[in-house]
């Protein structure tokens, strides 16, 4: 039991962690077709 304990807040972290990751990743390809739209 203990183990699922450490294995649940684990996921919980990762999770929060894959979350702003994604924010990341979006942002950086708005940004990057937003450049394009202006450059070409």
């Amino acid at each position: 039991m203990p183990d699922q304990e450490n294995d649940y807040s684990f996921w919980t972290k990762y999770k929060r962690y894959a979350g702003n990751e994604i924010l990341l990743y979006v942002i950086m390809i708005v940004g990057i077709v937003l450049g394009i739209i202006i450059f070409s």
